[in-house]
């Protein structure tokens, strides 16, 4: 462990006590980072946070995507080709695999905790949700979450494809497009009804 390299540490140059403490705490922290967000942090080529968190959620763990097929990979939503290779490459790579098995000898996480795992609703599942206007119940990002949670999925644009607006007050062009294509308008108390459902 780091913390007991800590006097090794101290002896190299320019790095005082505090440095030292700041790095062994910030190491300490990254161990209560959720999947998603060491996913994220590995550096895969073409994988940013909202896709990492979408493929994290997915497989649920670290060597289910390793053992993904290219195949298997793009039948996930918003997983093309080019990401589907991109990640095979990476994890063949043995310095890959090495950097994962000393990740994990840290204590980092690599696979989904039981709360976060996604319970599929049938009215969520695969459905797309645009946020409009003020929410008053949630933030953006709570909503969000809860979309993401029960199998759907949230988009900034209104367009054919768009399942769900969910308004909220002083909602504008994004509520008046939904109306011309004719995109189902959902309140927050619809919103809560389908999360009862």
């Amino acid at each position: 462990m780091l913390r007991e390299k800590r006097d090794e540490l101290l002896k190299i140059e320019r790095f005082g006590e505090k440095s030292i403490d700041n790095l062994l705490q910030s190491i300490e922290i990254s161990k209560e980072k959720p999947f998603e967000k060491v996913l994220f942090a590995i550096g895969i080529r073409h994988i940013g946070e909202k896709t990492a968190k979408i493929i994290a959620r997915h497989f649920k763990s670290i060597e289910s995507i390793m053992s993904a097929t290219e195949d298997e990979l793009t039948k996930v939503h918003e997983i093309g080709p080019k990401i589907a290779k991109s990640i095979k490459n990476f994890f063949s790579d043995p310095e890959s695999k090495v950097l994962i098995s000393k990740l994990k000898s840290a204590g980092l996480k690599f696979e989904i905790d039981k709360s976060e795992q996604m319970t599929i609703k049938d009215s969520f599942k695969g459905k797309s949700f645009v946020l409009t206007g003020t929410l008053s119940k949630y933030t953006r990002t709570e909503a969000t979450e809860l979309i993401e949670k029960y199998g759907g999925r949230t988009s900034s644009s209104v367009s054919k494809k768009t399942d769900f607006v969910l308004a909220g007050e002083d909602a504008g062009s994004k509520l008046e497009k939904a109306k011309s294509l004719g995109v189902k308008i959902i309140s927050e108390d619809d919103f809560e009804e389908m999360i009862k459902a």
